[in-house]
């Protein structure tokens, strides 16, 4: 028997399908409302003044009998009170979720709740529960707060309790790829405004630190080790040695640009276009060459029609990992060729942690918040830049201009490769106000501002 051969085209005339696009006719859909829980604080504009500032989220974990002596960098929320017994994840989601809903300052008397989708993930952060005595599962079981004991095993747990406190009757959807899964939420719930199944949706992603998934990360040789624990995580630094676990969860509510424009609604920004693909390379190697990534940039910014002036910032993955930072910026480089020397380029990472799961819609969402504010953040931490190809990865200062154009990315765990691109809304007048920064922001020019850890 003649043995299956890999990359054969599965049916004739594969080779001439046109890769799925947003067709130009379509309707753009806009984010009306944002909220955002981590490490730097329990707010959306908490959250991004401390990214202004370049203030560290992380400290080193608390010590824990089931990993013995082992104290690693960690973003962790400690605005909620500590209880073993209640899933944190689905609190911190509950908690930003009701920020971005108010935020979007939505008609909840007309509106029609079987209307209104819910696209969450949420994945590791509650295995903890599990370790837990058995006695004391027995005595001491989930809080009544509407969580149950099967919710830490159910990937789907965050969409359904969140669907249910908020009476979203809509379309429910919760995908599962790794760091990509707040990206593919976002993109899933688009699609299903586009597609006619919601007028309104609320999508994002949460992640809560779990000592296992600390663990077995740093088996694999990924997460660093220190030694100061705020600055541990390096992006594009040649001294990078790895990246630190977060927490945290960002929601998004979109909607099509002509529902806010009709309601009154002010827009952060406009899903210009996204794009997924699977390098289909190593489960947690990434392509030297970024020939997958390469593509993905491209179409990008083809479906964006930015084909002329390109991405003016791009809010990376960026973990601090070899692999990751060369991968990206060899693919950016190779995507835009000489027009990557005007592009800026940074990451969140170094003062908020990988927030795996979330990471996607936390990092978006404070996109979104660039192009309100016409401000791109700085990489944190970054002292001595890898040979970038001229590409300007903001080390440690941030720039303030006439932001329009940007992109995130997410490089997963599993070859998942998403792409969301962003612009302003073209309508200047139902644009969100722009918001001063803060008065240590991190801005190329200003005088150096002292950096505030946190404790």
């Amino acid at each position: 028997m003649t043995e299956p051969q890999p990359n054969i085209l599965p049916f004739p005339g594969a080779a001439a399908r046109a890769p799925a696009r947003i067709e130009e006719n379509e309707e753009p859909i806009v984010i009306t409302g944002i909220g955002i829980g981590a490490s730097l604080g329990a707010s959306r504009e908490e959250v991004w003044q401390g990214i202004q500032s370049g203030r560290s989220g992380v400290r080193l974990t608390r010590n824990s009998d089931r990993i013995g002596s082992l104290r690693l960098p960690c973003g962790m929320v400690d605005w909620l009170d500590d209880d073993p017994y209640s899933l944190k994840s689905i609190r911190i989601t509950e908690h930003v979720s009701a920020e971005a809903l108010a935020d979007a300052d939505l008609p909840w008397q007309s509106l029609d709740r079987n209307r209104f989708a819910c696209s969450l993930s949420a994945q590791f952060g509650d295995i903890g529960y599990m370790y837990l005595p058995a006695d004391s599962r027995d005595t001491q079981p989930l809080r009544s707060d509407g969580h149950r004991w099967w919710d830490q095993f159910l990937p789907c747990s965050v969409s359904t309790i969140i669907s249910e406190q908020f009476d979203l009757r809509g379309p429910r959807l919760c995908h599962t790829t790794a760091c990509a899964s707040g990206l593919i939420s976002t993109i899933a719930a688009a699609r299903m405004i586009q597609d006619d199944q919601a007028d309104f949706a609320l999508c994002g992603a949460a992640d809560a630190v779990a000592e296992m998934v600390i663990a077995a990360f740093n088996r694999l040789g990924v997460l660093s080790p220190g030694p100061d624990p705020a600055s541990a995580c390096r992006p594009f630094d040649t001294a990078r040695n790895g990246f630190v676990m977060g927490e945290g969860a960002a929601m998004l509510v979109l909607e099509k640009r002509s529902t806010a424009i009709a309601r009154g609604a002010k827009i952060y920004a406009e899903l210009a276009a996204f794009q997924t693909l699977c390098q289909a390379h190593h489960v947690t190697g990434l392509d030297g060459e970024a020939e997958t990534l390469i593509h993905l940039l491209k179409q990008l910014t083809r479906k964006a029609g930015w084909e002329e002036l390109g991405p003016q910032y791009i809010n990376a993955h960026g973990t601090g990992t070899e692999q990751n930072d060369r991968s990206e910026l060899t693919g950016v480089r190779a995507a835009f060729g000489d027009a990557a020397d005007d592009i800026l380029m940074s990451s969140n990472k170094g003062v908020l942690g990988h927030l795996v799961n979330a990471a996607g819609s936390i990092e978006l969402a404070l996109t979104a918040m660039a192009l309100r504010d016409g401000y791109a953040p700085p990489t944190m931490h970054l002292t001595s830049p890898e040979a970038t190809g001229n590409i300007d990865c903001l080390a440690e200062w941030g720039e303030h201009f006439e932001l329009d154009r940007a992109l995130k990315l997410s490089l997963a765990f599993g070859g998942h490769l998403v792409g969301v691109a962003l612009q302003r809304c073209p309508l200047a007048e139902h644009r969100r106000v722009p918001q001063p920064l803060i008065e240590n922001a991190r801005v190329r020019g200003r005088k150096p501002a002292p950096l505030r850890r946190v404790a």
